[in-house]
């Protein structure tokens, strides 16, 4: 069983999976590669002086790869069920489980709409600060929580406060994700 299960292969997708994966949650993500990024180049990616979308997206998951992401590229959900206190995700070939599920569909909302989460009068999601939906455990991301504001690099922080929020809950007090190099002063 993962303890969370990640629906999207972009920005806020692979963020989130990188933060839960890298701080020992069990993570699985499905990618079917119908992100954005494919149509992008980066000019206003903080860190990145001019990078290709398709490129970002390869590094982006060797990295969620070297941190053990379950990740399976081209395997498409067509479900998500609450299950328990956890979820059912149903896809093309088999189910799984998991504890906390993040959806990072761009702006597709149909499994969000499906496992009931509240809309806006604006027909996006309604999430909080953290992304939480109004399903408990249930997190949405990116194009699918806003109306206009759809940037790789928003798309990404919004993966990241899912998954702190994550990390909070499972770690039972506010988690912060800041890394030290030993020769730090």
């Amino acid at each position: 069983m993962a303890t969370v299960a990640v629906v999207g292969g972009g920005p806020a997708g692979l963020s989130a999976a990188l933060f839960t994966a890298k701080n020992d949650l069990d993570t699985v993500l499905f990618d079917t590669d119908g992100t954005w990024m494919h149509k992008a180049h980066l000019f206003n990616y903080l860190g990145i002086e001019s990078e290709d979308g398709t490129a970002f997206v390869e590094n982006a998951r060797e990295q969620v790869d070297s941190f053990g992401v379950d990740r399976h590229q081209d395997e498409k959900v067509t479900a998500v069920e609450g299950a328990g206190e956890g979820f059912t995700i149903t896809t093309e070939d088999e189910t799984y489980d998991a504890d906390y599920v993040v959806l990072a569909t761009g702006a597709k909302r149909d499994l969000a709409e499906e496992l009931g989460c509240a809309f806006t009068d604006e027909d996006i999601v309604d999430v909080d600060v953290t992304t939480e939906t109004s399903v408990a455990d249930a997190y949405a991301t990116g194009a699918m929580v806003r109306a206009e504001e759809w940037q790789a690099v928003i798309s990404a922080g919004d993966g990241a406060a899912a998954a702190l929020n994550i990390l909070s809950k499972e770690k039972g007090e506010h988690f912060h994700d800041f890394d030290t190099p030993a020769d730090a002063e």
